[in-house]
C-alpha cells in the first residue's frame, strides 16, 4: 500500500495521507514518503500549488503511537522536513490543507505548516499531547501563538482540548468551512485561483508575508525591494499589465 498518494490536477498537486485504518497516523515511512514526494513537486515547474488531505474521515491523528510506545518517536521526524516530511521544510510553493476530518496532535501541526486551510464541518483541531504526558514538538507550540491570541494558544496547549471547525474559522485558523464532501474540491478551486497568477509573484509575496512578523518596518521595506526586483526581472510585471490592456489572459514567463 502507498502510504502517501499523489494525483496531478493540471497545475495542482493533490497529496493524500493514505493510512485510514490508522487514522492517517504519521509513521517513519509516511514522513520519508512525504519528503520524497515534496522533492518531486518542488522540482516540477508545472506544479504551482499543493493540496494536502487525508484518506477517509480523519485528516491525521498525529504521530503513530505504536512507534512512540516502542521508543522510536525520533524516527518519525528524523528525515528531511522533520515530522511528516513538511513541518520544518522551507517549501517554496503554496500549501493548502484540505482538512477532511479531525486534525489532532501532529495532524494539527501539519495543518499549521500549511499556508491556507479549507476545513470540513466535521473537522476538529487540537494539540492533546499533554493528556498523554507529551509536548507538541512538531511546531504547534511555535506556530499557534502566531496565529491566535496568546490566551487561546495557552488554553489549547495546556488543556489539550480540541476546537471545532467553526471556532477555528472564528479564530482565523482556517479560510473556509464546507461540507465534508466538498472540502477537496474547494481546496483545489482555491489552489487553481492561486495558480492563475504569476508564479514568482505568488512565491515572493508568500515569502514576504510569512517573514513579515519577524521583521521591523525598516527591515520589511528592505526585504520588499529584495523580493520585488526578481519579479520585475522575469518580465511578468510587464506581461501582466500588457495582458490587462489587451483584455486577454497573461502568459507568465516565470516558473
Amino acid at each position: 500500500m502507498t502510504v502517501v498518494e499523489f494525483e496531478r490536477r493540471d497545475h495542482i498537486a493533490l497529496v493524500t495521507l493514505n493510512r485510514p485504518e490508522a487514522r492517517n497516523a504519521i509513521s517513519p515511512e509516511v514522513s520519508q514518503a512525504m519528503a520524497a514526494l515534496l522533492d518531486e513537486i518542488e522540482a516540477d515547474d508545472a506544479l504551482r500549488a499543493v493540496v494536502l488531505t487525508g484518506r477517509g474521515e480523519v485528516f491525521s491523528a498525529g504521530a503513530d503511537l505504536k512507534v512512540v510506545a516502542q521508543g522510536n518517536a525520533n524516527d518519525i521526524a528524523r528525515g528531511k522536513g522533520g515530522f511528516a516530511g513538511v513541518v520544518t521544510r522551507d517549501f517554496p510553493k503554496p500549501l493548502i490543507a484540505a482538512v477532511n476530518g479531525p486534525a489532532l496532535a501532529g495532524g494539527f501541526e501539519i495543518v499549521l505548516s500549511c499556508d491556507l486551510v479549507v476545513a470540513a464541518d466535521t473537522a476538529r483541531f487540537g494539540i492533546p499531547e499533554v493528556k498523554r504526558g507529551l509536548m507538541a514538538a512538531a511546531g504547534g507550540l511555535i506556530r499557534l501563538p502566531k496565529r491566535v491570541p496568546l490566551a487561546i494558544a495557552l488554553e489549547l496547549a495546556m488543556t489539550g482540548d480540541p476546537i471545532d471547525a467553526q471556532r477555528a474559522l472564528q479564530l482565523g485558523l482556517v479560510n473556509r468551512v464546507v461540507g465534508a464532501d466538498q472540502v477537496i474540491d474547494e481546496a483545489i478551486a482555491l489552489a487553481e485561483r492561486i495558480g492563475e497568477n504569476s508564479p514568482i509573484a505568488v512565491r515572493n509575496s508568500r515569502r514576504l508575508v510569512r517573514e513579515a512578523a519577524e521583521l521591523s518596518e525598516e527591515e520589511g521595506w528592505k526585504r520588499t525591494l529584495e523580493l520585488m526586483m526578481p519579479v520585475f526581472e522575469t518580465g511578468d510585471a510587464i506581461e501582466g499589465a500588457t495582458a490587462f490592456a489587451e483584455k486577454r489572459p497573461p502568459v507568465w514567463r516565470s516558473t
